[in-house]
């Protein structure tokens, strides 16, 4: 369904992705896994039409997304679905419009029929008693909930994921994996989830990207990245300290910066 070739993207002078490579199959769950900071967000974004690459193309079912005219986007994102990582709930409406805004907005659907289709989507992520109340009276995994059943009101083909099981307890956790499962098989959809909680995400993909520095360093089905070689995908993996991949970013010397004196 997606696929990714040569792709470059930069801000100023720092590359964010450098000939980026992968595919996103159609019907399955992909992970993309890269510690904080690895340019995972930006990807989603640029899968959306957010953000065009300098170098290489992005393709949806063979059409490159950046050079898609303004009315073949809209066209595009009607069959996406997109859980963002702060949930993105509208704020001065209640669950029950939050669900229902992209129904109205994209559909000729009747009050009945949209009602109907809000109350099955919030039903199946169990609140459906939730309808009424504001986003500031949910928890973070309640509006993590709704943010999903607003994703999938429009039965999309593609479903975007980001960072879905950050700040969850086990709880609410358990229940976004069995959701993200069960929806990716009920709505046969493509979805595409980018993380850097590991062992969650594993439970749940059918194959999987390790990217950083601008690159993939490993892929393949979650056993295959569990038995990875790569020093590198070994020390994302288990969380070890000291590793090829480093904790701070490139900077002067430490003792050389604070050595220097400003002036006042």
């Amino acid at each position: 369904m997606i696929e990714i070739k040569g792709l470059s993207f930069k801000r100023d002078s720092r590359f964010i992705f450098q000939n980026l490579e992968m595919t996103v199959a159609q019907g399955k769950i992909t992970a993309i896994l890269g510690p904080s900071g690895s340019g995972k967000t930006t990807l989603l974004r640029m899968i959306g039409g957010q953000l065009k690459p300098q170098y290489g193309f992005l393709k949806y079912k063979g059409k490159d997304i950046a050079s898609m005219s303004r009315s073949e986007l809209f066209g595009f994102r009607k069959n996406l679905g997109m859980l963002f990582q702060s949930s993105a709930l509208f704020t001065d409406l209640n669950v029950f419009e939050n669900v229902a805004f992209p129904l109205r907005r994209h559909t000729n659907l009747s009050r009945q029929a949209i009602r109907d289709l809000v109350l099955m989507k919030l039903n199946a992520v169990g609140l459906r008693g939730a309808a009424s109340l504001e986003p500031s009276q949910l928890s973070g995994g309640m509006a993590r909930r709704v943010a999903l059943a607003r994703a999938i009101a429009l039965d999309p083909h593609l479903l975007l994921y980001d960072e879905p099981f950050t700040g969850q307890d086990p709880i609410s956790m358990g229940i976004l994996i069995s959701l993200i499962k069960s929806l990716s098989g009920t709505l046969n959809a493509t979805s595409l989830i980018v993380s850097h909680d590991v062992m969650e995400t594993l439970t749940i993909a059918d194959y999987v990207y390790v990217i950083f520095d601008g690159s993939v360093i490993g892929e393949g089905t979650p056993r295959e990245i569990l038995d990875s070689s790569s020093p590198k995908v070994q020390q994302f993996i288990n969380g070890t300290r000291n590793g090829p991949v480093p904790f701070h970013l490139d900077a002067e010397d430490l003792e050389k910066q604070l050595m220097v004196v400003e002036k006042n």
